[in-house]
């Protein structure tokens, strides 16, 4: 395979801290000479530490988002051939021949991409209302909050937000549309629910950008994608260590490593942060990593 190279203008935004490090290596089991696949490589930061890890160790490192791959070629530009990158997917992800000893997958958004305020992810700045991690996708959040009737809209919220106000949240959303800008939703949504209801420990709107990024990337339908091939491109012993960083994503990560005919359940509970990582990293504190083993002798 031949390195896949991105603008690296386009790198500036994504300096982020890996969550659960030290977690990710030692569920990993990173062995000398051992090619891993980091399915979400973001700015770098996991594929550099599977990378100085072990001697000679390589990593195939993807992602969908081309501001990651071009802050990853940059934040490990010292590996050389050592690492290489796809622009893709990981549900769509091709390895050929390829057999990895460990695949990572950490999943979500990153602090980065929610940092850069043209993104559309977060309501801390007014920005289109986008959330496409591929940007050469067509289906937007504005689509969806703009054209989807309100019964769809509610559901989408309530499903894929766990919002227990969505109805009158898709109610809100349809009387003031069409709304352009992330601020503009959140603030439909701060008066669309009680006055009891606003000044929780989350923002109101929380729930509601979360189920639409959801939709807009279709992550839980690409999560059951990868983790039905994933273990398909593990060597005999090799491992697959997942990050998730909500309910929805957990519930099907749990179940589907249990239930796989070709995977050995390592984490019986999810590793979760440190008290000491947590407030060196926000980010962490949702965090949840769960490891399985391909059982020896299992072929492809």
């Amino acid at each position: 395979m031949e390195p896949e190279f991105i603008d690296p203008e386009n790198a500036i935004a994504f300096a982020h801290i890996p969550v659960l490090p030290e977690a990710v290596v030692e569920g990993l089991a990173i062995r000398p000479g051992g090619h891993y696949l980091d399915a979400t490589v973001g700015g770098g930061g996991h594929s550099g530490l599977i990378l100085a890890a072990a001697p000679d160790v390589r990593v195939t490192a993807l992602d969908q988002d081309q501001q990651a791959i071009a802050a990853a070629q940059a934040a490990l530009a010292e590996y050389g051939d050592r690492v290489q990158f796809r622009h893709t997917n990981f549900a769509q992800f091709d390895p050929g021949d390829l057999q990895f000893d460990g695949i990572l997958a950490d999943l979500g958004v990153s602090s980065a991409q929610f940092d850069q305020g043209d993104r559309g992810f977060s309501f801390r700045h007014a920005a289109p209302l986008d959330m496409r991690m591929n940007q050469q996708q067509e289906l937007s959040a504005a689509d969806i909050v703009n054209d989807w009737e309100e019964v769809k809209l509610a559901n989408l919220i309530y499903t894929y937000g766990e919002e227990r106000l969505s109805r009158q949240i898709a109610r809100r959303i349809v009387e003031k549309r069409p709304l352009t800008t992330t601020t503009e939703l959140a603030d439909t949504i701060f008066y669309a629910v009680p006055k009891s209801y606003r000044y929780g420990r989350i923002h109101p709107a929380t729930r509601t950008f979360q189920a639409l990024r959801i939709a807009v990337n279709r992550e839980l339908e690409v999560l059951e994608t990868f983790l039905q091939l994933a273990p398909q491109w593990l060597t005999p012993g090799g491992r697959l260590a997942v990050i998730s960083f909500h309910s929805l994503e957990d519930r099907i990560v749990k179940h589907r490593l249990k239930e796989s005919e070709t995977l050995k359940v390592i984490t019986k509970k999810p590793i979760t942060a440190t008290e000491a990582e947590i407030q060196a990293n926000i980010r962490s504190r949702s965090a949840k990593l769960r490891v399985a083993e391909r059982e020896e002798g299992e072929g492809r």
